[in-house]
């Protein structure tokens, strides 16, 4: 789950576009009103799927880059009060690592090593689920939202550069003008690359008694197991899940309890340890499809499946669909007219674009 307001100026930006935008959220079963409300929550995957149909039927790639630049830290609720008075620049990426789930369960931030071993650089590593489910927009929209409160918070940070989990959307320039930085495309994972004493910067104007206030407050309402299991389950396999087959045993030991203890605790929020793993499943199985030439046995062995027949049967399950259908509609997307029609959990997902050379073609 997420809070619906990670899409605030959703229906302003669609409407500017030439769309409507309130249309565009009921259809993924999200009111406009709660795009205003600071504690609604909607699932995120409604939240995926809006964005990329906007980007879609609007023909506006960069849609995700477009609508971080219009929003303010008031999307994170009481979490932006915490991270925008930290003393310095570090200790508001802390905050931000330990509590960034009540803003959205599936999403992660970290400090990690920079990948390339440069001295004094250190990287900033958001996990989204877009990486395995292919809402690349998503990707872009918290990676662009990152890049802004950085900069409101100390201004220019040293961005060294910044390496996405997909293809580019819209043009390379277009990245690396939003950015001002170097962009590289396809990575494993989301990083922005920093200088490492840009840490102890102190952001300007922070209030010492709000951020104790907002930490309290935060400390007191919220913890690591404030997490949902299935969110906590979901993340542990998504992050392992090219590495090793997920089993309950496996995911147990990596959350330091009993496999056991791991099925209750997901039985008493109305799941099991296979479901869960199914929908890990259908997300990487999607993204393959439509985002690489991997071959269907490869595929079947990567998601942990024996047989490519299996493979067949349960992508027709989740998407209504062969497997080459599915590939083939992507394919199809990035030529001309696009109808992608998806059966998610009893509901029917469609939408249709038509490129502009589509239309010129079609008079």
């Amino acid at each position: 789950m997420a809070r619906a307001a990670s899409l605030r100026g959703y229906p302003a930006l669609v409407a500017e576009l030439g769309g409507d935008g309130e249309r565009l959220l009921e259809r993924f079963g999200i009111t406009p009103a709660a795009v205003n409300d600071d504690d609604a929550v909607v699932p995120g995957e409604a939240i995926g799927w809006a964005l990329q149909a906007a980007a879609a039927e609007l023909d506006c790639p960069d849609f995700g880059l477009r609508l971080s630049s219009r929003q303010d830290d008031s999307v994170l609720g009481a979490l932006s009060v915490a991270i925008s008075n930290a003393a310095t620049l570090g200790d508001a990426i802390s905050c931000a690592s330990k509590y960034l789930f009540v803003h959205h369960a599936g999403i992660s931030l970290a400090l990690v090593p920079d990948p390339e071993n440069q001295p004094g650089v250190v990287a900033i590593n958001l996990r989204d689920p877009g990486e395995a489910n292919g809402f690349a927009q998503g990707i872009d929209l918290s990676a662009g939202s990152i890049h802004h409160r950085l900069r409101r918070a100390v201004g220019d940070y040293g961005l060294r550069s910044i390496h996405l989990p997909h293809p580019p959307l819209a043009p390379a320039a277009r990245y690396a003008e939003f950015f001002g930085a170097e962009v590289r495309f396809e990575a494993s994972t989301t990083l922005l690359r920093i200088p490492a004493d840009i840490l102890n910067r102190p952001i300007p104007c922070s209030d010492q008694v709000l951020r104790t206030i907002s930490m309290d407050y935060l400390a007191r309402n919220y913890s690591e197991f404030g997490k949902s299991m299935t969110a906590r389950v979901r993340i542990t396999i998504d992050h392992n899940f090219t590495g090793t087959k997920p089993d309950i045993d496996d995911v147990a030991k990596r959350l330091s309890m009993h496999g056991r203890s791991l099925q209750r605790a997901l039985a008493d929020e109305g799941t099991t340890f296979s479901e869960v793993l199914d929908g890990a499943r259908r997300d990487v199985t999607y993204r393959l499809l439509r985002e690489t030439d991997m071959p269907m046995t490869e595929i079947t062995a990567l998601i942990g499946l024996r047989e490519q027949s299996t493979l067949t049967r349960v992508v027709r399950r989740w998407f209504g669909a062969t497997p080459q259908q599915v590939r083939n509609s992507a394919r199809s997307e990035r030529g001309g007219a696009t109808r992608i029609q998806v059966a998610h959990k009893g509901n029917t997902l469609l939408f249709e674009h038509r490129s502009l050379e589509a239309e010129k073609r079609s008079g």
